[in-house]
């Protein structure tokens, strides 16, 4: 492991998604050297700042007490599409853990919320429910298809397998023109390099039926009780919200609360790039 220090951002919101999403960042801490968490809170208003600090404060401290890993804090006024990656890529985040509500309960941070937030960021998520960590991120899946973003999640997800001896189940959709066979077999070819290059364990499934690829691959996640889905996020800033993020909403809002990584395919954010050192 590099020396390099390694800072998570947690948003927080001081709600019960919240305090999983911290949960998962202690948990990932402790199995990567010289790392550290710092709590995020949005404020609306700068009157509301004292309290918030209070909080957060108090919060930040007795994390560090009881969990051994550095804990420290920030309080920002602004909005959460804008600040929390913002934040994150002043700080030097190598990743943002984020809890969501799911799709209803629009005060807090929502899948549909959450979508929006990711996308104004350069730096890489991963999104939680109220799953805990339970022992770490051991089964992995990798959703591929025919696009070349497919590609940009692998380095992430290569690095969580190293730091958790994690097992990586590719699944691709089933095609039946020639073209998209070979576009997918491409993309899932050049995983497979990458895995072995690395030495890490994979296998690699093909969806059952045509179509309804995000279903099928999320059913498939399930039945592996599988503990990190990691996904690019095909928006893009300004997408209307009405019609943005369908697909990224119902795959990190999951029925089975298996947390979510995702990366927006911003060649430089990725291309190589390690996450952990």
């Amino acid at each position: 492991m590099s020396k390099e220090k390694v800072t998570i951002v947690v948003p927080t919101d001081f709600t019960k998604v919240a305090e999983t999403a911290i949960e998962h960042a202690i948990g990932l801490c402790k199995f990567i050297s010289n790392s550290e968490i710092v709590l995020l809170h949005i404020i609306g208003k700068e009157k509301e700042r004292s309290d918030a600090e209070i909080k957060i404060k108090q919060q930040a401290e007795q994390l560090t007490q009881t969990s051994g890993i550095k804990v420290t804090y920030e309080t920002r006024t602004g909005n959460i599409f804008d600040d929390i990656g913002a934040a994150a890529s002043e700080l030097k985040a190598k990743l943002i853990i984020m809890g969501t509500h799911g799709v209803r309960g629009m005060q807090h941070i929502t899948g549909s919320y959450a979508v929006k937030v990711i996308t104004h960021s350069s730096v890489p998520f991963i999104v939680v429910q109220e799953r805990g960590f339970r022992n770490g991120y051991k089964n992995l899946v990798l959703p591929f298809d025919l696009s070349k973003d497919s590609k940009q999640k692998l380095n992430l997800a290569i690095n969580i397998a190293k730091a958790f001896n994690s097992k990586v189940h590719i699944i691709h959709p089933q095609e039946t023109d020639q073209f998209l066979i070979n576009a997918v077999n491409n993309n899932v070819s050049l995983a497979k390099s990458e895995l072995r290059l690395n030495g890490i364990d994979f296998d690699v499934k093909m969806a059952e039926e045509r179509g309804g690829f995000v279903k099928q691959f999320l059913s498939y996640a399930a039945s592996i009780d599988a503990d990190l889905i990691a996904i690019v996020n095909s928006q893009e800033v300004g997408f209307p919200e009405i019609l943005a993020g369908t697909d990224e909403r119902q795959i990190i809002t999951n029925e089975a609360q298996i947390p979510t990584m995702i990366v927006n395919p911003i060649k430089s954010s990725i291309g190589g790039s390690v996450l952990f050192g």
